[in-house]
C-alpha cells in the first residue's frame, strides 16, 4: 500500500498468506470447472441434457430388473446368454447374483463346458445349488462324484435334487446304487437301485423306465415280470419317440426305404438324443484325459454317458464280445442299438471260429475243450 508521498507500508505476514490461500483456492476451482467440463462433454446424457435419451434402466426398479433376468435365465440356450448380461454393469451384475435368478437358471444357462471348468465356474454352480437350483445340485453333484472324486459331497448334492424330484438325479443315484460306486463291490444295493430307478421312470425319465424294464425282465433286484417289462420298453420308445419327433431335427433329411420310426429299438430311423449337459461334461472331461479315469479304471462304451468306473471291474462286459462295458442296462441297450450291434463279434471273427472248428474236430478232444 502506497501512501501520497509515495512510500509503502510493510505487508503483514497474515496479508501475505492469505493472498497465497487465494490464489491457491482460485487454482484449485478453475481445475474442477476443467474437469467437470470434460465429464461433461465426455457422458452428455449422465448430466440431463435435453438432446441425448434417458437411462431408462436406472429408472426401474429391482423387482422389475429381477423379474426380466429371472426370464433370461430360464430360457437361455447357453451360459455365455446370462453371463454377459452380468458383465454390463454392476447393478446387472448384483441383481443377476440374486438368490432367486439363480434358481430358476436351466439346464441350459448351467452347462458349462470341460475345457472351460475354472474356480469361478465351480463357484457360479454352488451359488446357483445353495439358491435351490435343483439342475445345479445335480450338475455339480456329477462332477464332484466323477470327475473332481469328492464321493461324499457329490452324492449329497445329487441326493438333494433327488429329493426335490429331478428324475435324472434319481437315476444317477441308481445306477450307484446298483454298481456300488464309491465304494466296495459288497456296498451294492440292487433293491434301492430298482426303488430308486421306479421313482424316476414314473417322472418319465426314458433311460429310468429302459433300466427298470430290463430289471423286470432278468429279474435283476426284484421279481422277474415279463410281461410288465416290456411294458415298460415300450414305453420307454414311445417316449424317446415323442421326444424326436418334437425337436427340431425332425424329419431328417433322408429316411431309409422301408423303415418305420416306431422301431426306435434298431437305432437306424430315430437319432440319438442329445445328452445330458453333466454327462457331456463327463465325456469331454475324460475325452480330454486320453478317455482314461484313473489306473485300470474303465469309460461306460456309450458314447453319450461318460461316467467312469470308482473301482476296478465294476461295470458289466458285453457277454458275447467282452470288449465294451456298461454302467447300465440302459447304456448297453443304447450302445447296441446306436453302435454296438454292428461292432459286436464281426465277420472276421465268425470266419476264424469257423476255420477253428473243423482243425479242433480233427484233433480229438482235447482240442476241442480249448
Amino acid at each position: 500500500m502506497e501512501t501520497r508521498s509515495g512510500s509503502r507500508y510493510p505487508k503483514l505476514q497474515s496479508e501475505v498468506n492469505g493472498g497465497e490461500g487465494d490464489r491457491k483456492r482460485r487454482r484449485g476451482q478453475v481445475k474442477e470447472y476443467l474437469s467437470g467440463k470434460r465429464r461433461r462433454e465426455a457422458s452428455p446424457a449422465e448430466e440431463g441434457s435435453g438432446d441425448e435419451e434417458p437411462n431408462f434402466l436406472n429408472q426401474l426398479p429391482d423387482d422389475i430388473v429381477v423379474c426380466i433376468l429371472c426370464k433370461l435365465s430360464s430360457s437361455a440356450a447357453c451360459p455365455s446368454d446370462l453371463i454377459n448380461v452380468l458383465l454390463i454393469c454392476k447393478r446387472l451384475n448384483g441383481l443377476g447374483l440374486h438368490p432367486l435368478v439363480l434358481s430358476r437358471a436351466a439346464a441350459k444357462s448351467l452347462a458349462v463346458r470341460a475345457k472351460n471348468w475354472s474356480e469361478s465356474a465351480h463357484r457360479f454352480l454352488k451359488q446357483c445349488a445353495d439358491a435351490g437350483n435343483l439342475e445345479a445340485c445335480f450338475i455339480l453333484g456329477m462332477i464332484r462324484f466323477y470327475c473332481l472324486q469328492n464321493r461324499g459331497s457329490g452324492a449329497a448334492l445329487m441326493a438333494r435334487a433327488a429329493m426335490g424330484s429331478h428324475a435324472a438325479a434319481l437315476y444317477s443315484l441308481a445306477v450307484i446304487q446298483f454298481n456300488g460306486s464309491g465304494g466296495s463291490k459288497n456296498g451294492r444295493d440292487l433293491r434301492a437301485g430298482v426303488a430308486l430307478c421306479a421313482r424316476a421312470a414314473f417322472l418319465g425319465h426314458v433311460d429310468a423306465l429302459r433300466e427298470l424294464g430290463h430289471c423286470l425282465q432278468d429279474g435283476y433286484g426284484v421279481r422277474r415280470n415279463v410281461a410288465e417289462g416290456r411294458r415298460f420298453l415300450v414305453q420307454a420308445n414311445a417316449r424317446e419317440l415323442a421326444a424326436v419327433l418334437s425337436s427340431s431335427s425332425w424329419p431328417p433329411a433322408a429316411v431309409p426305404t422301408g423303415c418305420c420310426p416306431l422301431l426306435s429299438d434298431f437305432g437306424w430311423s430315430v437319432p440319438a438324443t442329445e445328452p445330458h449337459p453333466a454327462n457331456r461334461f463327463l465325456v469331454e472331461w475324460f475325452g480330454a484325459r486320453g478317455g482314461v479315469a484313473g489306473d485300470e479304471l474303465r469309460l461306460c462304451s456309450h458314447g453319450g454317458c461318460g461316467r467312469p468306473e470308482t473301482r476296478r471291474h465294476e461295470f458289466r462286459r458285453c457277454s458275447v464280445c467282452g470288449t465294451v462295458n456298461y454302467c447300465s442296462r440302459a447304456c448297453q441297450a443304447l450302445d447296441w442299438k446306436l453302435a454296438h450291434k454292428v461292432d459286436c463279434a464281426p465277420m472276421e471273427q465268425w470266419l476264424l471260429d469257423g476255420a477253428a472248428a473243423p482243425a479242433a474236430a480233427v484233433g480229438g478232444g482235447d482240442a476241442a475243450m480249448e
